[in-house]
């Protein structure tokens, strides 16, 4: 019998913020199963920054065949209030989106079909005090998401598909595990054990496959917590 390829081999995939600790290991995955990863983040790889049009613009021509965008992008903007609103806005919902939405109008002009992974957060579908500030934009990315992908779905056959992520002992919540802020959810049951950045890998994969057949959802990897 003829060898029978992974379904995403050969496809080009752009993982932004991928050089981080859940990127990697998503890029390591998809890589295995034959995917065309290309990476880019403000420090490695195609270093570009989303929240400006320029750098969004040369960041697809670089990937003229894109099948599949995802965008790990995140920061929490601590500071003064106003100016963490500000940068939170443009880090957590205003260049991905405008990201998103600008690769979907590639796509949807090359006639070929693609995936969406855009990154929200626990925070967004369940209620956390004190995070306003990044919780806030991620769940008017949430939104947004969905927005794109109704306007992209039939015949289009662009899937838009947002992951939002528990506690991960990788990327950004590694120093508030070390820290023990979150050490109440083990001992109290709600979760099993942290996150791991390979959870967030294979829930990435799954909604790239070309085959997928979900779009405008969102996926809680967090084992549990938001419930």
């Amino acid at each position: 019998m003829p060898e029978t390829k992974p379904p995403l081999s050969g496809l080009e995939i752009l993982l932004v913020g991928g050089a981080g600790g859940l990127g990697s290991a998503a890029a390591e995955l998809l890589a295995a199963e034959g995917a065309n990863v290309v990476i880019s983040s403000r420090h490695r790889g195609l270093r570009a920054d989303i929240t400006k049009a320029e750098d969004r613009k040369w960041l697809l021509d670089a990937v003229p065949k894109l099948y599949g965008l995802v965008v790990f992008a995140g920061d929490p903007a601590r500071g003064p209030a106003e100016e963490a609103m500000r940068v939170s806005h443009q880090v957590n919902y205003e260049g991905p989106i405008l990201l998103a939405r600008e690769a979907a109008e590639q796509m949807k002009q090359r006639a070929t079909p693609g995936a969406i992974v855009l990154f929200s957060t626990m925070q967004a579908v369940a209620l956390f005090p004190g995070s306003t500030v990044y919780a806030g934009e991620k769940a008017a990315l949430l939104h947004a998401a969905r927005i794109l992908a109704k306007e992209c779905r039939g015949p289009a056959n662009i899937r838009v598909n947002v992951i939002a992520p528990g506690v991960m002992a990788a990327g950004m919540a590694e120093a508030s595990i070390a820290s023990g802020k979150y050490e109440s959810y083990i001992h109290d049951g709600v979760i099993p054990r942290y996150g791991r950045a390979l959870d967030v890998a294979r829930a990435v994969r799954f909604l790239l496959e070309p085959d997928n057949y979900v779009t405008g959802q969102v996926l809680s990897v967090d084992g549990g917590i938001a419930l």
